[in-house]
């Protein structure tokens, strides 16, 4: 039975979402959820769910990390032996072997910190990478880095492909996942030098390596995963949220403010349009795995609702099941010897 941690005081609604999703997720998927927080704050919250037959416990936190804590403060909340903020407890569940994966929906940077302190970088990997998975016209796209690095070498990119290409083949199972570079043109040359010269390394491995795509090839469903530098990532991940959610509003305005045959032609077509949300909502992903990290992280939206936390909770339990970080630290071993 897989362990999940789950950092209950990780949603902008704490404890309530983060309790239901794991108490949901818990009885839908078999898995064993320890509920990491203030017990205080737990405890009441739990007390309201039907629990019964779900291996369910509460390890006391009685700290928190939030949005105020960063540079140096951040840095010694996140690395310090005593620590005792529910991210930090909550990892080292996962590094004493008491747990196998950790899900938060707390603060995105505080949660890489942690980790990489806490845990530490799988061998010959320089720099986790953060990598949610976008919806495609053909399935779904594993997109990294998305924020966690905005400055990169090409060997970093090169890595982030391989992790990326392991997680879509284990994770999404996709049979030799098509590998491609982030640019401004699809033409080989493009892009600045941190793609060329990723290019170089990528055109010499034994990746499935597809090439250049521009940011309509990923939407377009070209390759499985997509490269690029976290700075890149970012813009790509915040447009693309908010260019779904400027098309499903205007749809829902004209209907509303239109003729009676508009209306009615929206009653109709409202199956559709749910299932369009439906694919465009991130509660279905639920969080985004932080790869190259020596354990499993997964980091989740701050609005995270019910929803997204269970989601969160079936994706780290898959990653868990069919063994992706072992698999994940051959892929790297093997690209050392080259």
């Amino acid at each position: 039975m897989a362990r999940i941690v789950v950092d209950a005081m990780g949603s902008d609604a704490f404890p309530t979402p983060d309790v239901e999703g794991a108490v949901w997720a818990a009885r839908e998927y078999g898995a064993e959820i320890i509920l990491v927080g203030d017990e205080n704050i737990i405890k009441p919250v739990l007390a309201k769910q039907n629990t019964e037959g779900l291996k369910i416990s509460i390890v006391n936190a009685p700290e928190m990390l939030t949005m105020e804590d960063k540079g140096e403060n951040l840095v010694l909340k996140a690395r310090s032996k005593d620590a005792k903020n529910s991210m930090a407890v909550g990892i080292d569940l996962v590094k004493n072997g008491e747990a196998d994966a950790f899900v938060t929906a707390g603060n995105t940077g505080a949660g890489m910190v942690t980790a990489l302190f806490r845990l530490g970088r799988i061998r010959g990997v320089d720099r986790p990478a953060l990598a949610p998975i976008f919806p495609t016209a053909t399935g779904t796209c594993v997109v990294l880095d998305i924020g966690a690095n905005p400055d990169c070498k090409p060997e970093n990119l090169y890595q982030f492909g391989i992790l990326g290409s392991i997680y879509a083949e284990k994770v999404r199972g996709v049979k030799n996942p098509k590998v491609g570079l982030v640019s401004n043109g699809e033409e080989e040359g493009k892009g600045n030098e941190l793609v060329k010269g990723a290019t170089k390394l990528f055109k010499t491995s034994k990746l499935n390596y597809f090439g250049n795509v521009e940011g309509k090839e990923v939407i377009g469903g070209k390759v499985d995963v997509a490269v690029t530098d976290g700075f890149t990532g970012n813009v790509m991940l915040k447009s693309s949220e908010a260019v779904a959610k400027l098309i499903t509003d205007k749809i829902r305005e004209i209907i509303k403010n239109g003729s009676i045959l508009t209306k009615i032609g929206g009653i109709l077509v409202r199956p559709a349009l749910r299932q369009i949300k439906q694919l465009l909502d991130p509660s279905e992903q639920g969080a985004a795995p932080l790869l190259g990290i020596n354990g499993l992280v997964f980091i989740g939206h701050g609005r995270s609702d019910t929803l997204a936390i269970k989601s969160a909770i079936r994706v780290a339990k898959h990653a868990v099941d069919v063994k992706v970080l072992d698999a994940m630290k051959s892929a790297i071993e093997e690209s050392l010897k080259n």
